[in-house]
C-alpha cells in the first residue's frame, strides 16, 4: 500500500479542483499523469473514486470515504511540518508572507527594507494573492488579510486598524452618465467589481442587497489593479481603497463618488499558532505590525506614506 501514498494528494487535488487538468496544474504534473495515477488507485481499491457531474469530476460515495481519511493524513502531515517550523529558533531561513495587491506589491517591499538590512539572513518571500491562503498547510507563514482568524482556533491574528475605502469613477464616465447624488441613484449606474474567492463582488455591505447595487456590472476581474485601470477607463463606479492605486495616488482623472460616504475594512496580520513560535517568523510578524501602525494614516485616508512606492517609481509624496 505504501507505494500509493504519493497518489493520495492527487486524488485530493482532483476532488478540490474538479478536474485532472486543474489538479495537475496545482501539483505541477501533467494531466495524463494525474489520470493514470487516479486509475491506479481505483484499480488498487477495486472501486471508482471519482465520477463525472457535468463538466466536473466529483468523488463517489466510496471516494468520499477515502478522502476523509486522506484529509486526516494531510492534517497530520501539516502538523508535523508546523512542529518542525516552531522548533526552528534560528533567524536564518525563509519567511513567506501573503497579502493582496496594493499591500504586498506597492507597500510591503519598502516597508521591509529596514528589516532586511538588520536581518539579511532572513529570506523574505512575498506572495501576492487576493485569496486567503491556507496557513495550516504552510502556503504562507504570515498573512496580511481583510479577515481575521475566524473560528479556526489554530490561527492567531491581530487587527491592526480599519482601512478606508470609497466609491470612485472616472470623470469621463461621470460626465457621460451624471454623478449620483445619493445611494438610491446607484442602480442607474454601471459597476466595476472585483471577485474574491469566487464569491464576493467587493461592494460595501452597507449598500448590499439588490436595491443599492449598480444596475449593470460592466467589468469584473479578480485583480484590484485591473479594477483600478477599468475605473480609470470609464467602465463605471467601483469600491476602492484610498491607498492602493497602482500609480501610488488617486489619478487626477478619477473622482470620489458620494464622498460623504466612508467605508472601512479591518486589516489583520494572521499566522498559525504553531509557526508563530518560530523566532524567525515571530520577528517578521511583529515588524510588519509595527510598520503598518507607523503608516496607519496612509491606509485609513490615503495620506502620504512612509513606505508605499509608485509602480517602479519613487516614494509617494
Amino acid at each position: 500500500m505504501n507505494k500509493y501514498w504519493a497518489d493520495f494528494p492527487i486524488l485530493l487535488a482532483v476532488a478540490e479542483t474538479g478536474s485532472l487538468t486543474a489538479a495537475g496544474d496545482k501539483l505541477s504534473i501533467s494531466q495524463p499523469t494525474a489520470g493514470r495515477r487516479i486509475r491506479a488507485l481505483e484499480d488498487y481499491f477495486g472501486a471508482p473514486l471519482l465520477t463525472k457531474d457535468g463538466n466536473q469530476l466529483v468523488p463517489t460515495a466510496f471516494g468520499e470515504t477515502v478522502l476523509s481519511r486522506i484529509r486526516r493524513m494531510q492534517d497530520e502531515a501539516d502538523a508535523i511540518d508546523r512542529a518542525r517550523a516552531s522548533a526552528d529558533q534560528s533567524l536564518a531561513g525563509t519567511v513567506r508572507i501573503s497579502g493582496t495587491e496594493g499591500i504586498c506589491d506597492l507597500w510591503l517591499p519598502k516597508a521591509l527594507k529596514a528589516f532586511n538590512q538588520d536581518h539579511p539572513e532572513v529570506q523574505l518571500e512575498i506572495i501576492v494573492d487576493n485569496r486567503s491562503v491556507n496557513l495550516a498547510q504552510r502556503e504562507a507563514d504570515i498573512a496580511i488579510r481583510w479577515v481575521g482568524p475566524g473560528n479556526q482556533n489554530s490561527l492567531i491574528g491581530r487587527k491592526v486598524f480599519s482601512a478606508g475605502f470609497g466609491l470612485y469613477a472616472a470623470q469621463s464616465y461621470l460626465q457621460a452618465r451624471g454623478r449620483p447624488l445619493n445611494p438610491e441613484d446607484l442602480p442607474k449606474h454601471d459597476g466595476v467589481m472585483v471577485t474574491l474567492d469566487n464569491t464576493s463582488n467587493f461592494w460595501p455591505e452597507e449598500l448590499g442587497g439588490e436595491l443599492l447595487q449598480p444596475g449593470l456590472i460592466t467589468f469584473r476581474s479578480n485583480s484590484f489593479h485591473s479594477q483600478a485601470h477599468a475605473l480609470a477607463a470609464g467602465y463605471g463606479i467601483g469600491l476602492f481603497a484610498h491607498f492602493s492605486w497602482p500609480s501610488g495616488a488617486v489619478p487626477a482623472t478619477i473622482e470620489r463618488v458620494l464622498p460623504q460616504m466612508n467605508f472601512f475594512e479591518d486589516l489583520w496580520v494572521v499566522a498559525h499558532e504553531d509557526v508563530r513560535k518560530s523566532a524567525r517568523i515571530r520577528i517578521v510578524y511583529d515588524y510588519i505590525v509595527l510598520a503598518l501602525l507607523k503608516d496607519r494614516s496612509y491606509f485609513e485616508t490615503g495620506a502620504t506614506s512612509q513606505y508605499a512606492t509608485l509602480a517602479y517609481g519613487p516614494t509617494v509624496r
